[in-house]
């Protein structure tokens, strides 16, 4: 006869890892070579860039750093401590301009990423991370479907305020208004 199952006194879980254990893998040399954040948690491995992608960014930067000047800083693909499971890598972010740290920013004014393959996990997941730690503005350089999503005003895991910027269109950082980004400059042919 076998034993009848009982309820354990202890149900196994998930225990992710800690930003800053994570900091101190990545300080040792854990990830060199990999392209990989912490979201949540979880160890992602971050999709490789295709040429549309690189050009995104590389117009992006350019555009960013000249409009914000020294107003912020514009941080490309660095990291982003915004919560204490979390540590994302955006493609862009604008932060504060600040003296030199140990310790990565805590906020953004924008962040931007740029999806092809990973655009249902940059709507997902990271929207849901960039919302909860209560950034302002999230931009989704969608180089496939050639649009912007603009993401604002964050409420628990989500925007209130969300619009999709097509090819035609412009886009500004409401923390910098004066900075105009035309989408089909991002955008290549």
């Amino acid at each position: 006869m076998l034993l009848q199952a009982t309820k354990p006194s202890f149900a196994p879980r998930r225990r992710g890892l800690r930003r800053d254990e994570y900091d101190v893998m990545v300080s040792h040399g854990l990830f060199e070579g990999q392209r990989v954040e912490l979201l949540d948690g979880d160890l992602i491995e971050m999709a490789p860039q295709n040429a549309a992608h690189a050009y995104a960014i590389q117009v992006l930067t350019r555009l960013l750093v000249r409009g914000v000047g020294d107003r912020a800083d514009t941080r490309v693909q660095l990291p982003l401590a915004i919560s204490d499971n979390t540590e994302p890598e955006p493609d862009l972010a604008l932060v504060a301009a600040t003296p030199p740290s140990d310790a990565h920013p805590r906020t953004a004014w924008l962040v931007i990423e740029v999806a092809e393959s990973s655009l249902y996990y940059d709507r997902g997941q990271k929207l849901r991370s960039y919302a909860r730690a209560g950034i302002p503005e999230y931009w989704v350089v969608s180089t496939e479907r050639r649009c912007v999503y603009r993401y604002r005003r964050p409420v628990g895991e989500e925007y209130v305020d969300e619009s999709i910027i097509p090819e035609d269109g412009s886009i500004s950082p409401d923390a910098f208004p004066d900075v105009t980004v035309q989408i089909s400059a991002l955008l290549a042919r």
